[in-house]
Order: C-alpha cells, then structure tokens, then sequence
C-alpha cells in the first residue's frame, strides 16, 4: 500500500537512487542548470559521524551498521568456504565516506580494452579529461592532471621508516620508483595519493554533494530506501521508496539515474522486474525485461595479505601506547598531520607477477602496521603488511536477490580462485611479496613471517595460503556491465538496454574491472554519466 501523501506526486527532472562515489557527482553536474530539479534518494543518512572525516576513521566506520550496510558473501569454495565481510557505505558519500582514501585511476589499456569490446568513447584518451574534470591535484595540473575540480587529492602527510625500507627492498628486486603511478605509467613503487585535503578525508559527498545542495533545484533525501523502479511499459517513470515504514512515489520528467553500486544496483533492477527471467519467475515478479547479466560478471580485488613482524618499531607500537596515541590526538588537532591522517596503506607497488606478464598484473597494499583482518584492532608487536592483489582476476561472480523484500540482503556469490589462471597468480604473486621482504633493506629489520607463515613453501602450500588467508580489498563491480552481448546490462551511454530514461552510473557498469583501486574510476564515470545525459536529454 502506498502511504497517501502530497510527496508521492512530487515531479522531478532526475531522481539519482544512491548518494555514494557516483551519486554525489550526478547530483552535482545535473543541478548546475538552475532548469533541472534532481531528487536524490539515500538509503543511509548524513555523514555527520565525525569519524567520517578524519582520514584513520575508517577503522571506526567499517563495520558500523549506522554507516556501513555490513554485507557479508556465501560461503566460497575458493578461500575455503569462508565468509568475508563486504563492507559498502551507507551514509551520504557513500564507500567514498569509509574507504580507505586511496586515489588510483587503473591503466590506460584497461579502458581502451572497454572500447576495444565495443563500448564507443570509453578508451583512455575519452576518460582521461574526466578525470582531470573532478581532480584538484595538491601537485597542480599537467597533462594528467587537473585543478580546480570538486575532488581534493593529495600526497600522504604521513611517513614511517619500514615504509622507506620497503621502497628501497622493491627497487632492490628491480621495481622503479615512480612518483605518480596515475601519470604517464602505472608500472612501479611509490607513495599512494589520497582523497584528502588538510588532513580531514574529501568524500563525494563533501567536493560534491555539499555544493549542489546549496541550490534551490536540488532535494537530497536521507534514510528512504528504494524498493522498486517504477515502470509505464518498457519505461522508467519514477521510484518507489519506503520511509520509516511508509511508502512513497516520487516520479522523474526525464531520467531515473540508478547508482546504488555493485552490490545495490543489481538488486533494485532484480526488484523492478529487470533480470534473468527465471530467477524473477520464481520470486513472483512481474518481469519488465528479461537480462539475464543483472548481477552476474561480479567481479573484486582479492588481496593476499603478508604480515612480517620486525625489529623497527611500526605504528602498531603507537597505537598501542597511550601516551603516543595521546601525542597522535594533539599532533593531529594541531596540525592535521601524524597516524590520525593514515589512509588504507602507504606504499603501492604495481608490478608483474612474472616476467612474461603484458603488463602489471599484481597491486601491493603496504602499510606500517598490522591486523588479522582490515578493520580489526592491531597487533601487540612490531609488524608491517604487505598485502598483494591479483589486477584482473578472471573468476566471475554474482549477486541474486532472493527475496521481494527490499530490506534483505541479495546474497553474493565472489567465486574467488574459481578459475585457474587466478590461482597461478596467487602462487607468483606471493613469491614476489617473499622476495620484496629478502631485500637486503628489507631482510634485516624482519625477525619473521608471521602470517602466512614459513611453513607454506610449495606451489601447493602457497596456494593453500592464499585460500586461509586472503581477504578482498572492498572492490566489487560488474554486475551490470557494460556491452552489445547478450550478458550486458547497459549500452556505451550506460542506458539500460531496451529500457527508455533509465541509466545506470556506477561501478557496476565496468565491463571488466580496473587494474586499482576502484574510487576514482567510479568518480570518472558519473562525470561522463552526467555529460551523456545532459547532451541526451538537450
């Protein structure tokens, strides 16, 4: 039953389902023409917890249901039918609010691959200048970069000796260095960028939300989780929405913009009627379209983590004293500097798995510190991770509601390790973590492997390693990918296929994921959204 209520005849030009990486951006480009009236509808509420903005809060925020939707995937055969936690943000900002800050764009031969499917205008050359349309770089503007954009990106304002040992070990085994891994090459070992500006984290939803919200044309809605797109025939008209256990209609002139992720994308199209026809046939769900790729092609970053404790004294060690967490509270409210500005990790290395790899094919994620999982308290001792991922994994995934109940969750299959070549790269990457660590200025501050241990040593044992002790890094995309095959979701101007004024902007569309972290892609991809969308609906 929907609640009577003068909100449900409420008309818009845009409604924008999801105020995360790519919702913020929609929202703010849509409204700039004072013409445009643009509703965005957020399931989480606003980012007034004050651990969203200083940059180490995401070890505050995952895992807190006030701010993270706390999803959890099936049990996997491929790490040992464990369950990991997929953490997503459901606050305005989205992942963006509780991510760990990281600025990576992926290779220019991921996106001229995207063109190379078929997807017109999405090789490299077409997205370089949308990123550098969001980007206000610390560094300043060249060739690929920009200023004076929405999103504030800065150098680390933080160093710990065991991570200038750990660039030194990596250049000892042949990996450059390179300052700006989002410049002319990826390949190399450097400092990581971050999404930070003075040392407090810059969301989507402060660079670009925030602004368009000081506009008359736009209603940013918080707490109103979507239940279902609104269809007249094969066309989208509005949302229905549920509010405090009322139900409301808001209704769009022009476009439904569906960017609720990888994970919340697939489920409100699969809630709307829009799937593969046999799993909406069985839940009772009037089919709209039949797409058989709603939530499949999942696919994510599964990082192998290595932790070493040491002789150097890390940030495990600070953080476990009181006094020097004291110090680390007043260095930070003084000078916004310190362990409180720490993002996910220092140091990245993209490098090749062996030497007969294309291209880079395995990211590490180093950090000053360690835990059994991200998120977790430290250890009690001395310890640094050096966590290694494979790029492009070729296991496939996917996500199924399993309810018409728009509150529970769809169930997530990753499929990790599923596919050979994978497991391969696990192995490789692993000797090349091992090899990093006995680098002469590396080898003499490590007293010992502590995870996964000595005692995995053959190919056999590695990979029995990988399967114990592997976690994702929170990367989740493709399950309404992009395409002209009979698996794609969406068209090159992310128009759902067969579908008039719905589109889906968001992670979700990546016909395979980026060779990165997935935050700026996402970014990248409203702005382009937004400009087909405008230029469509001139």
């Amino acid at each position: 039953m929907v609640e009577a209520s003068t909100e449900t005849k409420n008309q818009y030009d845009y409604i924008v389902i999801g105020a995360g990486s790519s919702g913020c951006v929609m929202a703010n480009r849509l409204s700039a023409d004072p013409k445009n009236k643009v509703l965005v509808l957020e399931a989480g509420g606003a980012d007034i917890n004050p651990w969203i903005h200083v940059p180490v809060g995401y070890f505050k925020t995952m895992h807190n249901p006030s701010t993270d939707w706390c999803y959890m995937t099936e049990p996997d055969k491929g790490i040992n039918n464990r369950r990991l936690q997929w953490p997503r943000g459901k606050v305005l900002g989205g992942s963006s609010s509780l991510n760990g800050l990281l600025y990576v764009r992926g290779q220019a031969e991921d996106y001229d691959r995207w063109e190379a499917l078929g997807n017109k205008g999405w090789s490299y050359k077409d997205v370089l200048p949308y990123f550098k349309k969001s980007e206000d770089q610390e560094r300043g503007a060249d060739e690929y970069h920009g200023v004076g954009g929405p999103l504030k990106v800065s150098d680390l304002r933080l160093r710990r000796p065991i991570a200038d040992f750990f660039i030194k070990a990596a250049e000892q085994i042949g990996i450059e260095f390179n300052q700006d891994y989002n410049g002319a090459n990826q390949e190399g070992v450097g400092y990581f960028q971050q999404t930070a500006h003075k040392g407090f984290r810059w969301s989507t939803a402060r660079g670009f939300l925030r602004p368009a919200m000081k506009r008359n044309n736009v209603t940013v809605k918080t707490r109103c989780h979507t239940n279902r797109i609104l269809f007249n025939g094969d066309q989208a008209v509005g949302v229905e929405y549920q509010k405090k256990g009322k139900t409301y209609q808001a209704y769009a002139n022009k476009e439904v913009i569906l960017s609720a992720g990888a994970i919340g994308s697939p489920q409100i199209l699969q809630l709307s009627g829009i799937g593969e026809k046999s799993l909406l046939d069985r839940l009772k769900i009037p089919v709209v379209k039949d797409l058989p790729g709603v939530g499949k092609n999942l696919q994510d970053h599964l990082q192998i983590r290595l932790v070493f404790k040491t002789s150097q004294r890390t940030l495990n060690d600070e953080v476990n004293n009181y006094f020097k967490q004291f110090k680390a509270g007043l260095e930070y409210f003084f000078k916004r500097t310190g362990p409180l500005t720490l993002a996910a990790s220092q140091i990245v290395i993209f490098t090749k798995s062996t030497p007969e790899a294309e291209r880079p094919d395995i990211q590490f994620h180093m950090q000053p510190l360690s835990a059994d999982k991200p998120g977790d308290g430290v250890h009690d001792f001395s310890a640094f991770t050096s966590s290694v991922c494979q790029l492009r994994p070729y296991s496939r995934g996917y996500i199924d509601i399993v309810s018409t109940d728009p509150l529970k969750y769809p169930e997530i299959h990753p499929n990790y390790l599923s596919d050979d070549r994978d497991v391969q790269i696990a192995i490789d990457s692993v000797k090349v973590a091992r090899k990093i660590a006995e680098a002469p200025a590396l080898k003499d501050h490590i007293i010992d492997e502590y995870v996964p241990g000595r005692e995995f040593q053959t190919d056999e044992e590695l990979l029995d390693a990988a399967r114990k002790f592997s976690q994702t890094i929170y990367h989740p995309t493709s399950t309404c990918k992009m395409g002209h095959d009979e698996m794609a979701v969406v068209d090159d101007r992310l128009k759902v296929h067969d579908i008039s004024r719905l589109r889906v902007v968001d992670a979700s569309i990546m016909p395979e994921i980026v060779s990165g972290n997935t935050n700026a892609p996402a970014i990248m991809i409203a702005e382009k959204a937004a400009d087909m969308v405008l230029e469509d609906n001139a």
